[in-house]
Formats: C-alpha cells, structure tokens, sequence
C-alpha cells in the first residue's frame, strides 16, 4: 500500500469523521468545501484513495455504484452477513412527485449497519433539495422503515392527497393544532399543511446512502 500525502490523510481523516457523526460519507462538492479546493480537485483525491486502498465502491444499482466508502484498513466496518432491502421508485422532497411502488432493484446492506432486524425496511430515491438542511440531498436513497405513526419532527415518507391522486413527499413530521405540517429542511421553501384525513404515513427515514 502506498504512502498517502498529508492533504490525503487530512482527507481521509474528514471522510471518517463526517460519516461517523452523519452516517453517510460527504460528497465531492463537501469535500471541495471544507479543503476550498474545486469539486474536480476533490474528486482527484478520492480517486487516490481508492487506488492506494483506503477507499472501495459499494455495490449496488443506479448511483449507489458509484459510491466510495471506508475499507477496513481505512477504518470502516466490514460485515460478511447482507441483507437486500428493496428499492422502490423515487420520492419527491421538493413538491411531491407520483408514488411509483416499481422495484428497481435490490441494495445489498450490511446486517450489521442496518437498524433492529432489518425487517420492514425499504428504499426510495430522493428528488429535490427541500431536505437539504438535514443533509438529504437530490439522488440519495433513504432508507424507510415501514410504519404508519409517526413522533413529532420524525422524518417521515407520506401519501398526500391530490387531484392526481396520492403523491409521495419525505418531510419533517409537525402539527398545527389538528392539522398535519410536513416541514421541508430549506429556508425558502414553505411546508405542506393538510388536514390528517388527507396524508397517510407510511414509514419513517432511518438511513442514507449517497453516492458521489
């Protein structure tokens, strides 16, 4: 294994530190931000890490193959046992997009990192920025456990009525009196106010996997 530079070891060291407080590894445009170095620049240094070992490409369809998480000798966990949890469709987090249940495919996650058993447990893509301040950025995949409650300031996948029909929205769970807010994390953007008869819950966000 090759020796790494000093910007490559403060790199790594800004990897390890953002997925442990975050769950999720930081992106190229992060990286670039914290080393004010361009994305192309960052990208550069991720590229070294994985060819000198510290960095693996995690399987799994669409942009998850393309993501670069911690190898063991980087300090990341390994776990042999795996769970498929489905993909299904894409969720909106902007203005809410159609529900379209259509399996994609299967994401292969270690049982270790997943939450309880791992049962009830599916994935959709996120669309949109409006989840940005809670680090849900357009093309990551949540992770939803399937639940039909949800605890205040949960984030949460829910069903919202509209003339189209149902629409699928991931939101911050709130109340206003009797009426149901689901608050998008970005400053300019305006939450949805509904009636409860109006939005069904249907699962709770657990988990994020990004790809860079």
């Amino acid at each position: 294994m090759r020796e790494l530079t000093a910007r490559q070891r403060d790199v790594l060291n800004f990897i390890r530190a953002f997925t442990s407080r975050h769950g999720v590894p930081p992106t190229v445009r992060e990286i670039g931000e914290k080393f004010r170095v361009t994305p192309r620049a960052a990208f550069d240094h991720l590229r070294a890490l994985e060819r000198k070992g510290m960095l693996q490409r995690r399987p799994g369809p669409g942009r998850t193959a393309r993501g670069l998480t911690l190898t063991e000798a980087a300090g990341g966990r390994t776990n042999a046992a795996t769970l498929p949890i489905p993909i299904l469709g894409r969720i909106a987090a902007g203005q809410p997009l159609l529900a379209e249940e259509n399996r994609e495919g299967d994401l292969p996650i270690a049982a270790g990192a997943l939450p309880g058993r791992g049962e009830d447990l599916f994935a959709l893509r996120v669309r949109g920025e409006s989840m940005i301040s809670a680090h849900i950025c357009d093309g990551d995949l949540v992770l939803v456990r399937r639940q039909d409650s949800a605890q205040l300031n949960d984030i949460v996948v829910a069903l919202v009525e509209s003339e189209s029909g149902d629409e699928a929205t991931v939101k911050r769970f709130q109340r206003d009196g009797e009426r149901i807010v689901l608050k998008p994390e970005h400053p300019t953007m305006a939450p949805i106010v509904v009636d409860p008869r109006a939005v069904r819950i249907i699962g709770k966000v657990v988990g994020l996997l990004r790809g860079f």
